[in-house]
């Protein structure tokens, strides 16, 4: 997946309801994934949570940019990066960032769950990402995706009340957007999943080339 379909996707929906609008669901109200582009820079993103795996002071930091609505991260996040974090982020050698990329409602609000107990987000990511082909299989449904992701998120120990007030967080949805928005432009990100190691930036790939990236920025 690219940006440039991101952006279209946000800008559509945003021309389309003049903004900010409400899906609605079987039990209540959800963010629509849509904001002009000029409104990001008047939204207040300092309450953003960023999602860190590993020692602060490893001497590699590494960068994920990836949505959960796209493939490619779910085969990375089911495969290369359980190596990865087993290899480097837990031996303290990598720092791992994850950073949300928004193609569609539906991976803004699968964010929403993952980001509702910042201390379970990366269970529930593995569950997002293990299970994706499957939560997404309401196809053009929003009521019965909204309602596999709930499901999603009791799985990992979320109560109803809390579900239902994270993802009626039209404020939360709106500076996660603006916050993608400002990332992405930062470090140039085009696709999903992207890698930015120590700065530079790398697209998908084989683990072992990630390795070898890895290894020879450690000297190793």
């Amino acid at each position: 997946m690219n940006r440039r379909t991101a952006l279209i996707g946000i800008s559509a929906v945003a021309l389309a309801a003049g903004g900010w609008s409400l899906a609605l669901t079987s039990s209540g109200t959800m963010p629509e994934l849509g904001m002009a582009n000029a409104q990001t820079a008047d939204v207040d993103t300092s309450g953003i949570v960023e999602m860190v795996l590993g020692a602060d002071d490893a001497p590699v930091t590494l960068i994920e940019y990836a949505s959960f609505t796209c493939p490619h991260c779910a085969t990375f996040h089911n495969g290369p990066l359980k190596q990865l974090k087993a290899d480097y982020v837990d031996t303290g050698k990598v720092k791992f960032i994850y950073r949300d990329v928004y193609f569609d409602r539906f991976g803004l609000w699968a964010a929403m769950v993952a980001r509702c107990e910042p201390s379970k987000f990366f269970g529930i990511a593995d569950l997002l990402y293990q299970q994706q082909s499957e939560w997404i299989a309401g196809g053009g449904d929003p009521a019965l995706i909204a309602e596999n992701l709930r499901r999603i998120g009791r799985v990992a120990g979320l109560e109803n009340a809390q579900l239902e007030a994270c993802l009626a967080d039209n404020d939360n949805a709106q500076a996660l957007v603006a916050w993608y928005q400002q990332n992405a432009e930062a470090d140039d990100v085009n696709s999903t999943p992207t890698l930015v190691i120590d700065g530079e930036k790398h697209g998908n790939m084989a683990y072992a080339d990630l390795k070898a990236i890895l290894d020879e920025k450690l000297g190793e």
